[in-house]
């Protein structure tokens, strides 16, 4: 018997999200539905696909090897079924569409331009927001958002699982020296993003088996987190960012690693929207963005 396509989507989402519960949701099926799919592709394939604990899941080696041919099964589908999305006259319409700020200018823009010259006679509206999007009053089809989705009435996908770094300016670093351990980050200056309102001041470290988390004293605080790069581009501070948004500015020498042996927490970023029946066109699009999930998982420090 072969493997169950939706059997494998339950497998890739697990891997993408880390809990079983949150790849159920990301699917709009049950936790059991969602158990239930795992175990039979691991009794089809004779092989335990992914570690269960009592926090989180865990791939495998046999997962690990198996999982870019989930993915690439997966693609297919999706290709399959954007193909047949498409009507004689092609498609069009208005989409409107939400990101983070830096993700928007540094990804997003480009895969938007891609779509936008296969699909002449769609429109898109683009806000580059960091703040979460209440769907239901603000006029938007599609949402990306870092973190784990609060609202379960929108379906949430996950798109990737990216690593935060702790990084600064040449400059900062020379005049005030590059800390050893993340505890004496409390002792630098350092340049927060805000969320919800509040400082994202807790800043979470792995190395190896070793966890560290040290409350930082910011001096900087903005809502926008291009300013957050930009400030930290001026030698303003240490600053906690996405590897994805500051991976050219690392390779171009503007900012260094901080604390280069130690990785900062991975933040989930979500493909979010309300409406489960969709117009060719949103639908189209959400597949182009899903088939970007190979790229940003090789986006990695």
């Amino acid at each position: 018997m072969s493997e169950s396509l939706s059997d494998i989507a339950v497998f890739v989402a697990c891997a993408d999200s880390g809990r079983l519960s949150l790849a159920a949701r990301s699917l709009g099926i049950t936790l059991a539905v969602a158990s239930a799919a795992l175990k039979r592709l691991e009794v089809q394939l004779g092989v335990r696909l992914i570690l269960r604990t009592t926090r989180s899941l865990r791939l495998s080696v046999e997962g690990e090897r198996y999982l870019p041919h989930a993915r690439e099964a997966l693609a297919a589908l999706s290709a399959g079924r954007l193909a047949l999305s498409r009507d004689r006259e092609g498609l069009r319409g208005l989409v409107r569409i939400t990101a983070p700020a830096d993700f928007g200018r540094n990804r997003l823009a480009g895969w938007l331009d891609e779509f936008a010259a296969g699909h002449p006679q769609v429109q898109f509206q683009i806000s580059l927001d960091d703040a979460i999007t209440d769907f239901f009053a603000a006029p938007v089809d599609i949402a990306l958002r870092y973190g784990n989705p609060g609202d379960s009435n929108l379906i949430a996908l996950p798109l990737a699982q990216l690593q935060r770094v702790a990084c600064a300016a040449p400059d900062y670093l020379a005049r005030h020296g590059a800390p050893e351990h993340p505890r004496e980050l409390a002792a630098h200056a350092t340049v927060c993003f805000m969320r919800q309102q509040r400082p994202a001041d807790r800043w979470r470290f792995v190395r190896g088996e070793e966890e560290y988390e040290v409350s930082v004293l910011p001096r900087w605080i903005f809502n926008d987190a291009e300013m957050v790069r930009r400030w930290a581009l001026r030698g303003r501070g240490i600053a906690n960012r996405v590897w994805a948004d500051v991976a050219e500015d690392v390779a171009a020498g503007r900012l260094q690693r901080v604390l280069p042996q130690w990785l900062g927490e991975t933040e989930p970023l979500n493909l979010m929207y309300a409406e489960r029946r969709l117009s060719p066109a949103l639908r189209a699009l959400i597949d182009f963005l899903l088939a970007r999930r190979e790229e940003l998982a090789a986006c990695q420090p």
